[in-house]
């Protein structure tokens, strides 16, 4: 009777068991790691998780039922499932923290947003992908930020040049040398992205506590190290080490990075055959020392040296239409030498008089050694291709329009040497602010340069423009032969400064709505001497202001409008010509800047996103007119132009895939100037519209191997003109600029993932990838090279194609 009894009694498990089927999975967050203590319910059923994130739950045939998983430290995760058989039912969820906020989704710090400042994580200028992965790889992919050279760490800010961007590391101002001609000859960035705690980016509308430039500010920080260690990168393009410790009870801090960096990988993989060896090497420290809790003395160091050595041999370059192509070979002898060598030091100390004023002083020197040596001759041959399918040379020359030479000689040394001294000071009350600094700086520069080139055609030397023509060859030229372009010029030029600047700004509220505003003007005097002849004294007064209202509204945004008279006095390079002549007089350029913004924060997803957008309009006056040649400026050094430029910025960026941030950017541009009242023509940089999408994803199941995307689009560039030309005869567009960079990465060690014993337990971190950069191998231009029709007396265009599909291998330890 009792077995009986016990058998009845399974009778309804039995026949529920019949009805029910199982649910079962492991939950693990985004590195992997499994989680315990899981609520997974759905009506009055439930259970938790094990120690090793494991699950099963009964749940009803034929009946759909929702499932909540959901942990107090995680985000929860609802799904609804439809058994239709007793086959087990496998789900294994990944939790994202409540705490993984991104600055730049969740709003931290409404003050920067006031400010029209982008802060960029550290860890996306140290992943980006991209030939010159580091910070300014990130500038690229915002909206208004523009460069088509990708060996090249320059970039153009809505509308404005190389020149026009300050850049400040730990609040000192910083350069970059004069000479350099290329990309592919910068080699490496001042920014040492393994050393920056803080990156934040102004396009503009900035305060008045910044420098006097057109266009934007780069704002860098270096950190203070917590704790020691040693971080090591390497990849077929160079490799870096960097050393950071703190010392005698964390009074001692030390962050000393090493780095070297190899293009040829790149250049070899151009339509220009050559021999190429380049050695770019970077030595930077910083160190600080805290002597009490009121005053600390820092000094922030660096040894640079870009040792460039070109032997090009040949080109072979295609171009034209279908209908019509048209083929360029080059062969050339000869070679580049060149050597930029850097040193740069910067003593800072910091006093806290008291709790609310701050006493900042600067001593720095900043010399550049720069040689510039080359004697390349090059003989061309343009020819039209055999385009008819049937022919027999199909795709050979068939007809040469064009046969010649050329010779270019270079013998030019630079030493320039930059004096500053700058006091600051910080006055904070409460919600009010008020900041002073007064700045003294002098500049060296020794220049000179000898520099000519030779062009034949059909045997026959070319003159320079508006040189005595003759007849020839009907008719014998009995005169001297001279260089198309002939500078020997000898410069000493030098130059003081002295600027300063006043600002207020206060937060406060006008009803239950939030409001920051910002009052400040700037000051800067200089006068040149050069040559002998000194110029007169000059003086600007820019006056600037910002303005952001927060409204108590349940949308959470944000609208602000800046905007002032932001002034750019000459420096060395603007004060020289096309013909390396001085103009000790060069004006102040002058922009009149408006800019009005909005940032939306909201969920989508049931994920954060942020989107900023930003129109602005600069009115440009006493405009330095300049050519680029790769990214090479040559100014004309007469303020003789006037130029706008207007345009819309967009931004979207937010986790896009659980837990990884994204964004996607959009901008519009139009910038034209005016040069001697001749008409609006487009300026060198107007780029009309610019695409760019930073893009990061994992593999759910295997959440440490990461996918890195970046692309970017803009419409094509004015192509320029041959040396002496007319602008207002050249003003065809360069191709759209296309490209797309991958890179995939596993990461074995890092701060969530930690091993305790094996060989991987020597490391903090340690991941390794490849990087595939322009994965579609598409080919950009960057300038034009302009090559004569001795039969139509045309010059062509020939594009200079950038680099092509390069595969990259990378490896980053940590111990």
């Amino acid at each position: 009777m009792k077995h009986i009894f016990f058998f009845f009694l399974l009778i309804p498990g039995f026949l529920l068991a019949q009805k029910t089927t199982i649910l079962k999975g492991t939950i693990k967050n985004k590195y992997n790691q499994p989680i315990s203590e899981v609520s997974i319910k759905f009506n009055k059923t439930g259970t938790v998780s094990d120690e090793n994130g494991r699950y099963s739950i009964r749940i009803p045939l034929d009946i759909e039922v929702t499932v909540i998983f959901s942990h107090v430290s995680y985000k929860s995760i609802t799904k609804k499932f439809t058994a239709k058989n007793r086959n087990q039912i496998r789900f294994s969820p990944t939790l994202i923290l409540k705490t993984e906020q991104l600055e730049e989704v969740i709003i931290k710090d409404n003050k920067k947003n006031a400010q029209g400042i982008t802060s960029i994580d550290v860890k996306k200028a140290q992943n980006v992908i991209g030939p010159n992965a580091g910070v300014e790889n990130v500038l690229m992919t915002l909206p208004g930020v523009n460069n088509n050279n990708e060996l090249s760490t320059q970039y153009n800010v809505r509308g404005g040049n190389f020149d026009e961007n300050l850049v400040y590391v730990n609040g000192i101002q910083v350069y970059r040398p004069f000479l350099i001609r290329s990309g592919q000859q910068e080699g490496l960035s001042f920014i040492n992205s393994n050393m920056v705690q803080n990156i934040n980016f102004s396009a503009g509308g900035f305060q008045a506590k910044f420098g006097d430039k057109l266009s934007s500010v780069l704002d860098i920080t270096y950190r203070k190290p917590k704790e020691t260690s040693t971080t090591i990168e390497g990849s077929l393009l160079g490799a870096s080490a960097t050393f950071e410790g703190a010392f005698l009870n964390n009074k001692l801090t030390t962050i000393t990075g090493v780095r070297y960096r190899d293009n040829s990988l790149f250049v070899n993989s151009k339509q220009t055959e050559v021999n190429f060896r380049p050695r770019f090497t970077d030595v930077q420290t910083y160190l600080t020392y805290e002597f009490s809790e009121k005053f600390t003395l820092s000094f922030l160091g660096n040894f640079s040296l870009n040792d460039y050595n070109y032997q090009p041999l040949s080109r072979r370059t295609r171009f034209g239409t279908v209908a019509n192509p048209l083929e360029l070979i080059v062969f050339y002898s000869g070679q580049e030498q060149d050597k930029y060598l850097t040193l740069f030091g910067a003593l800072s100390s910091e006093y806290k008089v008291n709790k609310d004023f701050t006493l900042t002083t600067t001593l720095s020197r900043y010399n550049t050694q720069e040689e510039e040596y080359f004697d390349i001759a090059a003989a061309y041959n343009l020819g039209e291709v055999d385009a008819n399918i049937g022919s027999q040379n199909f795709g050979e020359v068939q007809f040469s329009q064009g046969i010649g030479s050329q010779l270019n000689h270079a013998r030019n040394d630079l030493d320039a040497l930059i004096t500053n001294a700058e006091i600051k000071a910080s006055l904070k009350k409460e919600n009010k602010q008020w900041d002073f600094g007064v700045k003294y700086q002098k500049e060296n520069i020794k220049d000179r340069i000898r520099e000519w080139e030779v062009i034949d055609s059909l045997g026959f030397s070319i003159r320079p423009p508006h040189h005595s023509s003759n007849n020839q060859p009907y008719v014998p030229f009995e005169g001297p032969i001279v260089p198309f372009q002939n500078i020997r010029e000898d410069n000493e030029v030098d130059i003081n400064r002295f600027s300063g600047f006043v600002q207020f700004n206060q937060r406060t509220f006008l009803n239950n709505h939030e409001v920051w505003y910002n009052l400040g003007v700037r000051l800067h005097n200089w006068s040149v001497n050069g040559n002998g002849v000194s110029s007169k004294n000059q003086t600007v007064v820019s006056p600037r202001a910002q303005f952001a209202i927060k409204p108590d509204w349940d949308k959470d945004m944000l609208f602000r409008v800046s905007g002032g008279w932001y002034y750019q006095p000459p420096s060395y390079r603007e004060l020289r010509d096309f013909n390396g002549l001085l103009n000790v007089d060069v004006k102040a350029q002058q922009s009149i800047h408006i800019v009005g913004g909005m940032d939306y924060s909201f969920e989508m997803w049931n994920r954060p996103f942020k989107l900023t957008s930003e129109v602005y309009y600069k009115d440009l006056n006493d405009i330095n007119a300049y050519t680029i040649d790769n990214v090479r400026i040559r100014y004309r050094a007469d303020n003789v132009t006037q130029a706008y430029a207007y345009g819309l910025d967009l931004r979207l960026n937010g986790e896009f895939v659980p837990g990884s941030e994204s964004w996607v950017s959009l901008g519009y541009l139009k910038t034209e100037e005016n040069i001697n009242n001749r008409g609006y023509i487009a300026r060198p940089t107007d780029q009309r519209i610019k695409f760019g999408v930073l893009f990061q994803d994992y593999v759910p199941n295997l959440p440490n191997l990461k996918a890195y995307l970046n692309l970017v689009f803009n419409t094509g560039l004015p192509g320029g003109s041959p040396a002496y030309a007319d602008p207002y005869q050249f003003q065809e567009r360069l191709r759209d600029y296309r490209r797309a960079d991958l890179g995939i990465s596993y990461v074995f060690v890092d701060a969530n993932k930690q091993y305790t014993n094996g060989w991987l337990a020597n490391f903090k971190e340690l991941t390794g990838g490849i990087e595939l950069f322009n994965m579609f191998d598409i080919q950009n231009a960057i300038t034009n090279t302009w090559v004569r029709d001795v039969y139509s007396k045309t010059q062509f265009g020939i594009p200079n194609f950038m680099t092509g599909r390069v595969l990259n291998i990378k490896m980053k330890m940590r111990f």
